[in-house]
């Protein structure tokens, strides 16, 4: 079965995905988080990616990522993959026991304004929705915590939103996604669908050569 296109074009925003081979859980420790979080960072401060909203589940993570040039992403994904790979296998004394995560990476185009924030807030939630904590910024490997515990030095990790986050932000990210909002996110997911109206839907999949046949989506109710 073909592939499904990949655009990798600077100036848009992109939701990434990848999970660990197996479903196997990676991040185990504290340590572990931490690892991941630092080759972030040094990947981040190597390409030049512009990352929005992140978070590191036990088998799995979600970025939301806003490269400035054509061909940005794959760099930037090719590195901390390969970087993250190596040293678990070099820490585990696994070295050439076989893949750690499933595959190449997911990454679906994304509208702006509503959509954006529809998403981030599905990202910086995926800690509430698995019931591992109650409240966003409880997580610690995540956008949400930095950006209502970290220092100034932890948010550097996180670059400012392409639109002005909600009023009462903390209240809004502690409250719970609509049911039609998740099942939209989840068809781009399954279905590899750019997030966004009708029309730019239709516009991306013309101008990126995506699947003529994706199915469309719905308008993210009003905030």
């Amino acid at each position: 079965m073909p592939r499904n296109a990949r655009t990798d074009v600077g100036g848009e925003i992109y939701h990434v995905i990848n999970r660990a081979n197996g479903r196997m859980v990676i991040f185990n420790t504290p340590e572990d988080y931490l690892l991941f979080e630092n080759l972030l960072f040094d990947t981040k401060e190597l390409t030049g990616m512009r990352i929005l909203a992140y978070t590191i589940m036990p088998n799995h993570w979600h970025f939301i990522l806003h490269p400035q040039k054509d061909g940005d992403l794959g760099i930037f994904m090719h590195r901390l993959s390969n970087a993250h790979t190596r040293k678990v296998h070099a820490l585990t004394n696994t070295n050439g026991t076989g893949h750690l995560y499933q595959g190449r990476y997911k990454s679906f185009l994304v509208d702006s304004d509503s959509y954006f924030l529809t998403l981030l807030k599905y990202v910086e939630r995926n800690p509430v929705r698995s019931k591992t904590v109650e409240h966003c910024e409880d997580w610690q490997w995540g956008s949400a915590w930095r950006r209502i515990n970290g220092s100034k030095a932890e948010k550097k990790l996180i670059d400012p939103p392409i639109v002005e986050l909600p009023h009462g932000y903390k209240k809004w990210i502690n409250t719970p996604d609509k049911e039609d909002d998740l099942a939209v996110i989840r068809t781009s997911v399954n279905k590899s669908v750019p997030f966004g109206r009708d029309k730019w839907v239709d516009q991306m999949v013309t101008k990126f050569h995506l699947e003529s046949t994706q199915k469309k989506q719905g308008r993210p109710k009003k905030r």
